[in-house]
């Protein structure tokens, strides 16, 4: 037996048939008005549950989240429509729904909607899990959208700094020394040999010469240096998490 405690958390839930087939989501919850116990239920049936059907929960039972009908799922399916007086579910009404469902023991029991979990019921679509919208779903994704940004990646400077090196380089230098040269008295040289006494002594000095290495150094530029950029282009991959919405259906659905 369905009790007053068991109304909030029947929309939403699903329904099943005797045979323990699915009928569909509980849209919205009627109370007996003295009792306060659930009387009614809607099941969201026909094409993309665009239908509510009424039925009759005062011998279904609860299974966990799930609600047991004792009635087929043909016959819930083919259950009259019902003209709601707003929020309130209409005496004549109620009367019809058990007559089809074959219930005995109408005692003229009027019923109301649940104004603390169930939603008034208007000319757009009914959803169950959300905010009421028209009759279809939006279905949306997350794309990733790449790009790049520039940020500073380090940094490069120029500094001259002095170190000294040692350079060896050979020169050609030229140096003199005494050679002894010997000739004989000729014809040509007999004045010159005989000029001086016959026996003397005496000294003849020459004058000796050399090169020297001598280092100069001059400053001499060789060359301008300074930093510039230059781009390159590299392929790098990246990764990220989407989310998609994906859409299934419950129920008699005809595939289309």
């Amino acid at each position: 037996m369905i009790n007053e405690s068991d109304a909030g958390g029947l929309i939403g839930s699903t329904a099943y048939d005797q045979d323990g087939s699915k009928l569909g989501k509980i849209g919205q919850v009627f109370l007996d008005d003295e009792s306060g116990r659930p009387e009614f239920i809607t099941v969201n049936t026909g094409l993309f549950g665009t239908k509510e059907s009424f039925v009759p929960v005062t011998d279904a039972t609860m299974d966990g989240d799930s609600l047991r009908v004792p009635f087929s799922k043909d016959q819930v399916k083919g259950a009259p429509s019902v003209d709601l007086d707003g929020a309130h579910l209409d005496e004549s009404e109620e009367r019809r729904l058990y007559d089809y469902y074959g219930i005995s023991g109408y005692a003229g029991r009027t019923s109301d909607v649940d104004t603390s979990g169930t939603q008034s019921r208007t000319s757009e679509g009914y959803d169950t899990s959300g905010p009421t919208t028209d009759d279809a779903m939006t279905r949306s994704e997350e794309k990733v959208r790449v790009g790049t940004t520039t940020q500073e990646a380090g940094r490069a400077r120029l500094r001259k700094y002095v170190t000294t090196e040692t350079e060896t380089h050979t020169v050609p230098v030229r140096k003199e020394r005494a050679v002894i040269e010997r000739e004989p008295i000729t014809d040509g040289n007999v004045d010159a040999a005989t000029s001086g006494p016959d026996i003397s002594e005496e000294e003849h000095e020459v004058v000796l010469s050399e090169e020297r290495p001598v280092i100069d150094k001059v400053t001499t530029p060789v060359e301008r240096v300074r930093l510039g950029t230059e781009s390159t282009t590299e392929e790098e991959t990246v990764t990220e998490d989407v989310r998609k919405e994906h859409i299934e259906t419950e129920g008699d659905v005809d595939r289309r």
